[in-house]
């Protein structure tokens, strides 16, 4: 049998397969990794640069993700890059639907998180029920990689959730949160080496893959005023994709991550009770740990909510987003496009930065002064931008900094 992979029969249809996934190894990481972080800046370039909008962004990655999952699915065996072509998509979208519900629809990225972590149980509960296995090495039929690509989906959508609500809304950073993501997966590997069942740990850590990508982008890309070396959005993108296609040639030429043994149902099935317990104390420990910290880190953010406080400012001080907005304002004037592209680069950073202090004290608020902010991101960072669309733009976001000055506050949770 052709690289002694298992053959057998779907849907009682006599369509055979062979496995459509790859071996688990270290290219396997290497490329998801890589993937998550060219997926979220791709869909930002997509959204902002070349001004798509979220909505048709989602709308042309959403068809796309389709046709290619279609020749996926159709392909007998694995092929390298018909599959991470695949993954790469699907991380792009999975960032894109987590980032319309927040973004287009309002929903907390608390309620995001808890919603695809129960769509994410529901799709292997039902997969174990049909099929009596979650490993991916025995992705042998199409049933199989259906369920496959569904939860691979929800993971990328349940992990950028978890990460910006991390990161942004509880204000602790992206590095911060790659460290906690770093140390929850070696956590995650010593249990395994201690006996923790082997696909559980890899459903672990493929989830906490798309929080430590965006992590290491963010690190990469921004300026080192801002935390970052300095790449940029552009070359960081450029470096990684070169990336991921130089190793998929290797791949695709090596055979190495080609499972190359027969996967009988004794070296891939666990008998529930010997793994029932494991996943009941990995869940308890999650839910108990994060429960935890995100309660202490609730209530020191509401003591720095407290501090700011500006009376009839529903914001608090927000002079030195102005001053960077005038700053940027006056260089587009004088037109110095690029230097303004640059200059607005601080005030995203110092508003994302803010996000978990400002949003509490007054959402209405804040999506007012975030919209006009990225509408200003995208006038600037449009592949060919307008100077008197910039200036506008601008224009329109000072006015709202300045009229959140002297009213009452609107839609606020203090305390």
């Amino acid at each position: 049998m052709r690289n002694g992979a298992r053959r057998i029969s779907e849907f009682g249809m006599g369509k055979e397969l062979l496995s459509k996934v790859p071996e688990v190894t270290l290219y396997f990481w290497i490329i998801k990794v890589l993937c998550t972080t060219v997926g979220e800046t791709a869909a930002d370039f997509l959204n902002v640069n070349l001004g798509f909008g979220l909505t048709t962004t989602s709308i042309v990655m959403g068809i796309l993700l389709l046709v290619v999952l279609f020749f996926q699915i159709k392909e007998r065996r694995y092929v390298p890059g018909s599959y991470w072509l695949s993954v790469f998509l699907i991380s792009i979208f999975g960032t894109l639907v987590t980032d319309n519900l927040t973004d287009s629809m309002g929903v907390p990225l608390e309620l995001s998180t808890i919603i695809f972590s129960s769509l994410l149980a529901i799709t292997f509960l039902v997969w174990y029920a049909l099929e009596k296995t979650l490993s991916i090495q025995s992705i042998v039929t199409r049933r199989q990689e259906l369920f496959y690509w569904l939860a691979i989906l929800f993971t990328f959508a349940l992990g950028t959730a978890a990460g910006d609500l991390m990161a942004e809304s509880l204000g602790l950073g992206y590095l911060v949160t790659g460290i906690i993501v770093l140390a929850i997966i070696a956590l995650a590997i010593i249990a395994w080496r201690l006996g923790l069942n082997s696909v559980l740990a890899f459903w672990i850590a493929y989830i906490m893959t798309r929080p430590l990508g965006a992590s290491l982008g963010d690190y990469l890309s921004q300026v080192p005023a801002n935390g970052g070396i300095g790449l940029g959005a552009t070359i960081t993108t450029g470096v990684f994709v070169l990336a991921i296609l130089l190793t998929v040639i290797f791949l695709s030429i090596s055979k190495k991550d080609v499972i190359t043994r027969s996967n009988s149902p004794a070296a891939i099935n666990t008998k529930p009770s010997a793994i029932l317990w494991q996943v009941g104390v990995v869940i308890f420990l999650l839910v108990m740990l994060a429960g935890t910290g995100y309660y202490f880190r609730q209530t020191q953010l509401q003591d720095k909510i407290k501090a700011i406080l500006v009376p009839n400012a529903p914001l608090g001080d927000v002079s030195k987003f102005r001053t960077i907005s005038e700053d940027t304002l006056r260089l587009v004037r004088a037109g110095k496009l690029a230097d303004a592209k640059s200059r607005i680069g601080d005030l995203e950073f110092a508003w994302d930065n803010a996000e978990a202090q400002l949003k509490p004290m007054s959402r209405q608020d804040w999506s007012k002064v975030d919209d006009a902010i990225d509408d200003v991101l995208r006038q600037l960072r449009s592949v060919h931008p307008d100077a008197a669309k910039c200036e506008a733009s601008l224009e329109s976001l000072i006015s709202i900094l300045d009229g959140l000055d002297n009213q009452e506050p609107t839609g606020t949770s203090r305390s």
